[in-house]
């Protein structure tokens, strides 16, 4: 039995929700975001809030579509109303990242200028070292900050290269130097 799926998803006031067949439709001030939903999940409007169900409670996997789908829809009607954010810095003497235009370059240590697209959908901003990602939809933005990060990801040597901001990774000492005999 899902803890997440059995909750009510509340409707906040500006945010329009569109249930039609097998598809959810999610509008707010930042934007629309649309769901397929699974056969075997239910979606009902009641009032200002959404439940969820499913056909049979103790089969597991419906019970894990029941939370899958409660956290989807709660995502959305976040998205739609405040949006997700990512953080990554940059690392290294001589990095740096712009945006020019629909892409965003990244000079991270190689002998040529990396080129992202930028997703539609996200929004990029560059401000020093730290590259922030913007977006309604939560795995757009978390999907963006994972290939970014991944074009250079930390050497544990020094720590150059590209990482979430607040993220801990484990240096390593090197090799040591040797004694005089």
């Amino acid at each position: 039995m899902s803890r997440i799926g059995k909750n009510p998803i509340a409707i906040p006031a500006g945010v329009e929700v569109k249930i039609e067949g097998a598809m959810i439709e999610v509008k707010g001030p930042k934007g629309v975001l649309t769901q397929v939903i699974h056969p075997l999940v239910g979606v009902e409007k009641v009032e200002n809030s959404i439940v969820i169900k499913i056909q049979d409670e103790s089969d597991r996997s419906q019970g894990a579509l029941w939370g899958l789908f409660g956290s989807l829809i709660r995502n959305m009607i976040t998205g739609v109303t405040e949006g997700f954010v990512k953080k990554l810095e940059i690392n290294g003497v001589g990095m740096k990242a712009a945006v020019s235009g629909k892409n965003l370059i990244l000079n991270v240590g190689f002998s040529h200028p990396v080129e992202f697209v930028i997703p539609q959908g996200t929004e990029i901003v560059v401000e020093g070292n730290v590259i922030t990602i913007s977006g309604i939809d939560k795995q757009l933005v978390g999907e963006t900050a994972a290939q970014i990060r991944k074009i250079k990801k930390v050497e544990p040597y020094k720590g150059k290269g590209i990482k979430y901001v607040g993220e801990q990774f484990i240096r390593k000492a090197g090799k040591a130097a040797a004694k005089g005999k």
